[in-house]
């Protein structure tokens, strides 16, 4: 797929807003609640007066027959009444009564239930009455899917729905500008994924970058991209020396949203490991294929940022995403080197698996001297996050009142991040010998955290800074759930560009 296709790729589903049913429709999807105390019977989600209540009772009935209970995400399929245009419909378990009010809950319904319609080719949710913004990002995520590199044999004849129209009361303008957002949020969440799910032999740093410039350029974004002739004149000490083992040459990837009369500057640092071996400090075989996803933190900042230009955000917000491969060869930095990041400090090398810091480092610094007022880098950094926190949840490190907030936020939009110290003691840890920091401890205790302390290093004193260790999250080796699918997640693409969001809107912030 060259960079112009994998630009224009659509990533999901058209989702419009109706007021009912048509003949066209194939399937209505609704969410049933889980029995309050002492109740027999779970209850439909249903628009108000979508369906008389003859209809309703029927389909109560017909659902209840089969044992649907509204659990959590669980799905039940019965043939329509003869009352409705369609000929099925799906109800999607919701759980407690609260849970209309929580966001999350209704995206998950929405993810779980769009999956169970593949084949159809229209469908109704009433999943809006809920909320049309979560209904949308859940049913547009939970019908992605990534079969841009399989054969015409082997792609699924079953497609996600070409259109989820969401029913509502009215078309609202509140409820239009709310889907229209929800759209161009969740569509930079599948770029995200795109990215992530590409193999590494199609893309490497230079294809990354490629690929990177056609999306961002049709975003309106200003693009600078330095190749490794560049770097290595400039100073870039990290991305050289990661990149040095393999025959696909590094990159830095600047991406600028410049908003009119922005007073406010958020810089985006993401790691780009297209591909990681872990260098001569090799990993081992088992699992190494999911190395294809330790770009993941560079495809969040590149889709956030894009993200920030389409939703036009009154804050200026400038990228800068490094871009390697860590092979090991003849030519590979060895444990014991010592280089020179970009600022100058030196670093001593003893495993040449903790990469990632290195080339963050540079970029961190680069990021730092367009003087912003925010900044947040993300990482697929360490192991230590998934032993700290499991595969779902990101860890948020930093200045205290900025990572306490981005990890709220976080968890406000689904991608459930958790703050986490920077324990003073951890930093004499990083001493090195020969250099100004050595880019590991010297133990395994805490990796997560070291990892973080070694990053603050480079971060302007007194910036606010967080960052996102989304070592697990990034990456679903496991099965769809949710509106999750299985490879590249997105996370934290939501985090972000709600953060920048708040620091646009929020005069506290300002």
């Amino acid at each position: 797929m060259s960079a112009n296709d994998f630009s224009d790729r659509v990533r999901g589903p058209r989702i419009d807003l109706t007021t009912g049913l048509s003949s066209d429709d194939d399937a209505l999807i609704v969410g049933l609640i889980s029995a309050a105390e002492g109740d027999d019977d779970p209850s439909l989600l249903l628009v108000d007066d979508l369906l008389d209540d003859a209809t309703a009772e029927q389909l109560s009935e017909s659902l209840k027959a089969l044992g649907a209970t509204g659990a959590t995400g669980e799905i039940t399929k019965v043939p329509a009444p003869a009352a409705l245009p369609v000929g099925l419909v799906v109800s999607v378990g919701l759980g407690a009564a609260a849970n209309l009010d929580d966001a999350e809950a209704v995206r998950q319904a929405a993810g779980t239930a769009i999956r169970a319609v593949d084949g159809s080719a229209r469908v109704v949710s009433t999943l809006s009455a809920a909320g049309v913004g979560p209904a949308a990002e859940g049913s547009y995520l939970g019908a992605y899917r990534f079969d841009e590199t399989r054969s015409d044999k082997s792609r699924s004849a079953k497609r996600p729905p070409a259109t989820v129209l969401l029913a509502v009361d009215a078309k609202t303008k509140q409820d239009k500008a709310e889907l229209d957002h929800a759209l161009i949020v969740a569509d930079s969440v599948a770029i995200a994924r795109d990215f992530v799910n590409t193999p590494p032999n199609i893309l490497f740093p230079a294809e990354f970058a490629e690929r990177a410039r056609v999306l961002a350029s049709k975003a309106g974004l200003r693009v600078e991209i330095l190749d490794e002739v560049e770097l290595a004149k400039g100073g870039y000490g990290g991305i050289i020396g990661v990149g040095q083992g393999s025959s696909r040459k590094p990159r830095l990837v600047r991406l600028t949203h410049e908003a009119k009369g922005a007073e406010r500057t958020v810089a985006l640092v993401g790691k780009g490991v297209t591909f990681d071996t872990g260098g001569i400090s090799i990993k081992p075989a088992a699992g190494m294929d999911q190395m294809t996803s330790d770009m993941g933190g560079a495809a969040a900042v590149i889709a956030s940022t894009i993200a920030a230009a389409r939703l036009d955000v009154p804050v200026t917000v400038i990228a800068t995403v490094p871009m390697a491969e860590n092979m090991p060869s003849s030519t590979a930095q060895r444990p014991g080197d010592v280089l020179t990041q970009y600022g100058g400090t030196t670093v001593e090398v003893l495993n040449t698996d903790a990469e990632g810091r290195l080339i963050l480092a540079d970029a961190i610094v680069r990021a730092c001297e367009d003087k912003p007022d925010f900044l947040i880098d993300t990482a697929t950094l360490t192991g230590a996050q998934m032993v700290a926190l499991g595969t779902r949840t990101p860890g948020v490190l930093g200045t205290d009142d900025f990572r306490d907030c981005v990890a709220a936020t976080s968890q406000a939009v689904g991608d459930n991040g958790w703050p986490m110290p920077m324990p003073t003691e951890l930093r004499g840890d990083l001493d090195s010998r020969v250099a100004d920091l050595a880019n590991v401890t010297n133990h395994r205790w805490g990796g997560m955290l070291s990892a973080a302390i070694f990053l603050r290093e480079f971060v302007t004193e007194g910036l606010d800074w967080a960052h996102i260790d989304v070592a697990g999250p990034a990456f679903n080796s496991g099965g769809p759930w949710g509106y999750t699918a299985k490879g590249g997640t997105g996370v934290p693409v939501r985090t972000i560009v709600a953060v920048i969001e708040d620091i646009a809107g929020d005069p506290s912030q300002q």
